[in-house]
């Protein structure tokens, strides 16, 4: 391996890098005298602060340059949170490897001790999900939900000027940037749905690149891959892109799969869910069920309401 070298490209955001520099250590241990390196680039999505993400196309500002630089071969591969892959990859682009998931639920960070439930009417909370959004107007229609963007250490730094009273982060960053100190609640899955792939890391490759799938491939964990296979199949089936106030999650038990599903209207005011099981072999189906279950429903009325209003 001593001649071999992987070109990691990744944002420079801390978490990204955090991400990056996890897949480099596994495969350094994996291949001893492997050298891999980062390419640390800033996406249009780290750019665009001055309003919501929604307004200037989704999360897939975050991966855009990530994935150009795979094509045009200055890297070998990209780190994704997979909540902020798309659902159609460039033509050429494969997600290679999923790795073991880290805890996909959404974290309340406000002073000690305070809850969702105990939060003070008129509260103001930050958070730069459509998803949270939605579900938080949902469950207390009586506080202030604000957009929030910026890295991690951003949106703390406003929490602790007094800007917000509370904010919502992915547990997942929240661990892995070891800031569990933080957190003042971890909200139950059942309570707010989480994004699909929250929680998982994606390794995004060419297709025609078998040298490098074959020396990552060994970080792929079944169960990630299971779980993902039907939450995508939620976000396909619901033509839903990140910028949409849609939730999946799935979860393995034995040879079984659960999967949840979520439509909302951004105020909170219609919340629409399904949950299917099924055989983890038919783990795309199962998803694709709980989808139909939420059009069946009306999902497909509120979102073409909300894509108008974004288009306007």
């Amino acid at each position: 391996m001593k001649d071999q070298h992987l070109r990691i490209a990744t944002r420079k955001s801390p978490l990204a890098l955090w991400q990056a520099n996890h897949v480099a250590d596994q495969l350094r241990r994996q291949h001893p005298g492997l050298k891999v390196s980062l390419l640390e680039m800033t996406t249009a999505g780290d750019r665009f602060l001055d309003g919501p993400l929604s307004a200037a196309g989704g999360k897939g500002l975050f991966i855009k340059e990530l994935e150009q630089s795979l094509i045009d071969g200055r890297a070998d591969m990209a780190v994704h949170s997979m909540k902020d892959v798309t659902i159609d990859l460039p033509d050429g682009l494969a997600i290679s490897v999923l790795l073991r998931r880290e805890d996909p639920r959404d974290a309340l960070v406000a002073p000690p001790g305070t809850t969702l439930a105990g939060l003070p009417a008129g509260a103001r909370v930050g958070t730069s999900s459509l998803r949270r959004q939605s579900q938080l107007r949902g469950l207390r229609p009586d506080i202030e939900v604000t957009d929030l963007r910026g890295n991690v250490g951003t949106r703390l730094a406003k929490l602790d000027r007094g800007e917000y009273d509370a904010i919502m982060l992915a547990a997942a960053g929240v661990k892995r940037l070891e800031l569990s100190d933080r957190v003042s609640e971890y909200i139950a899955a059942d309570t707010m749905l989480p994004a699909v792939g929250q929680g998982v890391i994606g390794v995004e490759t060419r297709r025609n690149d078998p040298v490098v799938t074959s020396l990552i491939e060994s970080l792929n964990d079944p169960g990630a891959e299971i779980c993902l296979a039907a939450e995508r199949a939620i976000s396909r089936r619901l033509y839903g892109g990140c910028m949409l106030p849609i939730a999946g999650h799935a979860v393995l038990d034995a040879d079984q799969i659960h999967v949840q599903g979520l439509v909302a209207r951004v105020d909170g005011s219609e919340i629409l869910r399904a949950s299917h099981s099924g055989p983890a072999a038919d783990a795309e189906p199962v998803g694709l069920a709980v989808a139909d279950d939420l059009l069946a429903q009306g999902a497909d009325r509120i979102l073409a309401e909300l894509v108008d209003d974004v288009a306007r």
